[in-house]
C-alpha cells in the first residue's frame, strides 16, 4: 500500500495537501515554490465577490490578483475555465449553466460515438497494447494490457484506423503522466485522462495524438471533477498549443515558436544569441520541450499550474470567447477604451497599445527567454557545445521561481518591442 502522507507546507497553509505526493516520490518531484499570499492570492471569498447577483464577473479585479499572486487551489478549476475562454465573464449564471449543460451532452455524444467503436472507452480501464495491426487486421492475441478487447473485424475505414492504432500509445503515456501524484495511484482517474486524451485525437485528426498532449490534459482532470468540464477546458487550452503539436515528416509546428524565440533573443541579447549559433544551436530545440508542455517537468504540479495561470492571464483577452463561439463575428483588438484594456492581461494589453492588431507571439516564448537571460553568464562562460547548454538548462529544476519568470518576461516584452520598433 503506497503512503499519501507526504506534504509541503507552505506560508502556514498545506497547499500541496490538495495535490498529495507519493512519500517515495518525494525526493525525484521538485520543491514547490508557491505560497498563498493573503491580499494577492485570489482566494475563495474574493473570486466569489468578483460576481454580481446574476453572475457578470469582474474580470479587471480578478486578472489583477491572479497576476500578483495566483489563484488558491481550492478555486483554480473553475477559475481557469474563464481565463481560457471557456466562459465569457459578461455572461449571467443562467447562461453559464445552460452552456455547460450543452457542452457535457456534445462530450457525451461524442464519448458514446468512441465507445462504439471501442467499447473500452468509458469503461474505467484503458489499453497500453494495440487493438488492431497495422494493416487494420484484427490481432491474434489479447492481453491483460489491451484489456482483453481486440478489434474482430478488419478496419478500412482510414480515419478510424488512425485513431485506433493511436489508442495504445496514449495508454503508456498515461501511466506515465504525473505517476509521482497519489490521484493517479487510482486507475479510474488515469481512465478518465485516457478518455478524454482518445476523444480529443477523434475529434481532431489533423492534429491527432501527440506526445505532450497528456501533460496538457493531466492538470484538468485533477482540477475539474466532470470529466465533460474538464474535456472541454482541455480542448480551450488546446486552441492556443495545439500548433505546436503538429507535425509532418520534415517539420514541427513548435518550430515556429523557436523562430520567434530566436528572433527575441537576437533582438535583445545579440551576443547571447550569437554565441548559440556558434554552438549550433541557434534554432533553439534545447527549448522545445518548455514551450511544448510549458515548463511541466522544470516545475512541482503546484509551480507549473501557478506558472501556467500567470501566463494565461498575462495574456488573457475578453474576445477569445467569441473567437472560439462565433469566429465569424468575432473583433479581436478593436478597443482602445481604457476602461475596456484594463479587461486585458498586461501582455496582451501592450501588444493593443503598441498597435499591434496581428497574431504575435505567446508570453511562453518571453518566459522561455527570460530563463536563458537569468542563465546568460553561464551560457556565455561555460557552454561549448549542445549538451553543455541542455544541462545548465537542466539545473533550472526546482530552482526557479515563476512569478520571477514572468515579471522578467514582461520586462524582455518590452525591451523586445522597444528595439523592434526602432528597426
Amino acid at each position: 500500500m503506497l503512503c499519501c502522507g507526504y506534504m509541503w507546507k507552505s506560508g502556514g497553509e498545506d497547499l500541496q495537501g490538495f495535490y498529495p505526493v507519493r512519500s517515495e516520490c518525494q525526493a525525484d518531484v521538485p520543491r514547490t515554490r508557491f505560497k498563498s499570499r493573503a491580499g494577492k492570492t485570489l482566494s475563495a471569498r474574493r473570486w466569489h465577490a468578483a460576481f454580481t447577483e446574476d453572475g457578470h464577473l469582474d474580470m479587471e479585479r480578478v486578472l489583477r490578483r491572479i497576476q500578483r499572486g495566483g489563484i488558491h487551489p481550492s478555486i483554480k478549476g473553475e477559475v481557469w475555465e474563464f481565463l481560457l475562454g471557456g466562459y465569457h465573464p459578461d455572461s449571467t449564471f443562467q447562461e453559464r449553466n445552460r452552456l455547460r449543460n450543452h457542452r457535457r451532452e456534445q462530450y457525451s455524444a461524442w464519448k458514446d460515438e468512441c465507445r462504439k467503436m471501442v467499447p473500452l472507452v468509458g469503461s474505467g480501464k484503458f489499453v497500453t497494447m494495440a487493438v488492431v495491426a497495422e494493416d487494420g487486421l484484427p490481432l491474434e492475441e489479447s492481453s491483460i494490457e489491451n484489456q482483453g478487447w481486440l478489434v474482430k473485424t478488419a478496419i478500412t475505414d482510414k480515419r478510424v484506423l488512425q485513431w485506433m492504432l493511436v489508442l495504445s500509445q496514449i495508454g503508456l503515456d498515461v501511466v506515465r503522466t504525473d505517476r509521482y501524484l497519489c490521484f493517479y495511484e487510482n486507475e479510474s482517474n488515469q481512465a478518465r485522462l485516457w478518455d478524454i486524451l482518445a476523444i480529443y485525437t477523434w475529434l481532431n485528426p489533423d492534429i491527432g495524438y501527440v506526445q505532450g498532449m497528456n501533460d496538457i490534459c493531466s492538470p484538468m482532470i485533477i482540477l475539474l471533477e466532470d470529466e465533460a468540464d474538464a474535456f472541454w477546458c482541455f480542448e480551450r487550452a488546446m486552441r492556443r498549443l495545439r500548433e505546436n503539436f503538429r507535425t509532418t515528416a520534415t517539420s514541427m509546428g513548435v518550430q515556429t515558436q523557436l523562430g520567434m524565440l530566436s528572433q527575441v533573443i537576437k533582438t535583445v541579447d545579440p551576443r547571447l544569441h550569437q554565441h548559440l549559433e556558434d554552438l549550433d544551436g541557434g534554432e533553439y530545440l534545447f527549448a522545445i520541450r518548455m514551450l511544448m508542455v510549458l515548463f511541466r517537468r522544470e516545475f512541482s504540479f503546484l509551480d507549473a499550474v501557478y506558472l501556467w495561470e500567470l501566463m494565461w492571464a498575462m495574456e488573457y483577452n475578453p474576445n477569445k470567447f467569441a473567437s472560439y463561439e462565433e469566429p465569424e463575428n468575432s473583433n479581436s483588438f478593436s478597443e482602445q477604451d481604457p476602461r475596456l484594456l484594463k479587461q486585458y492581461g498586461k501582455f496582451e494589453r501592450k501588444y493593443i497599445k503598441n498597435g499591434h492588431n496581428e497574431q504575435h507571439n505567446t508570453f511562453a516564448v518571453f518566459v522561455v527567454a527570460s530563463v536563458l537571460e537569468t542563465k546568460n553568464k553561464r551560457l556565455l562562460k561555460e557552454a561549448e557545445g549542445l549538451d553543455d547548454v541542455v544541462q545548465i538548462l537542466g539545473d533550472i529544476a526546482g530552482n526557479l521561481d515563476a512569478r520571477k519568470a514572468c515579471k522578467e518576461a514582461l520586462k524582455i516584452h518590452e525591451k523586445f518591442l522597444r528595439k523592434a520598433k526602432r528597426q
